[in-house]
């Protein structure tokens, strides 16, 4: 019989949904969506798995939002911008909020939509 993997342990989990709240700090610093996952991601990935996969999950996600958002700011001249940075925050809020909650249940959570360019 095999041994199946242990679960996360408590510190594990935290730190890894510290990584996807960490991109909260966008809505108040400039960049802070990227900076904050980052941050955390380099101090972190090489005591944890989990934190090695999730930072890097949060990572590209956010970097995908960056460029969601450029494309939705030149998309302003034509009328179509203004609806869709406000869909783009929204849902950048909500996969936050989900990310951070299954990652402190131990669970790697997928960013839907995601441009996984940091493997």
């Amino acid at each position: 019989m095999t041994d199946a993997p242990s679960p996360p342990d408590k510190d594990a989990r935290m730190w890894a949904t510290i990584c996807h709240l960490a991109a909260l700090a966008g809505y108040a610093i400039p960049f802070g969506h990227v900076i904050g996952p980052l941050v955390v991601w380099l101090i972190k990935k090489d005591h944890y798995p989990l934190v090695m996969d999730q930072g890097r999950e949060a990572l590209n996600f956010q970097i995908t939002v960056t460029l969601a958002v450029l494309v939705a700011l030149l998309l302003t001249f034509i009328c179509i911008g203004i609806p869709l940075l406000i869909a783009i925050g929204v849902a950048d809020l909500v996969f936050i909020i989900l990310a951070a909650l299954q990652a402190n249940k131990g669970v790697a959570y997928r960013y839907p939509l995601c441009l996984r360019l940091i493997k």
